[in-house]
């Protein structure tokens, strides 16, 4: 499966837009490594990437929603805590060398939770934020 930043995904904030397009495709370098048998030579340097990237991202998401007085504020910010602690915990789990089928459909479904934040919760703050 590959992951792709389609209209419906897409919140109209360039910056998160962007953003966001980073982080799917951190996360296709880790499936397309895993499905061609590169795993310790482009696994592990994509897991710290994502694990990074998705640290930064929601530094920068939390930035504008303190900057703007986004009202849901508080709410989202308790997402992504729990959204970087699971993910964390996902990524620790997969082996460098061989990851099975299983560590695949773990990070997948962890990527869909993802999926389901941007389509709903990033759509409000970029809605919210167009209207300022």
């Amino acid at each position: 499966m590959r992951y792709e930043l389609t209209k419906e995904l897409e919140t109209g904030n360039e910056m998160i837009d962007c953003e966001h397009n980073e982080l799917l495709r951190a996360v296709n370098n880790i499936v397309n490594a895993c499905s061609t048998g590169k795993e310790r030579d482009i696994v592990e340097p994509a897991i710290t990437f994502l694990l990074t990237y998705v640290d930064m991202h929601f530094e920068h998401e939390e930035q504008l929603q303190s900057d703007n007085n986004y009202p849901d504020m508080a709410s989202h910010k308790t997402f992504h805590d729990s959204y970087k602690k699971q993910l964390k915990e996902i990524a620790e789990q997969i082996p460098l060398d061989n990851p099975s089928i299983e560590d695949m459909v773990k990070l997948n479904g962890h990527i869909a939770v993802l999926i389901n934040h941007i389509r709903i919760e990033d759509k409000k703050l970029a809605t919210y934020l167009k209207q300022l």
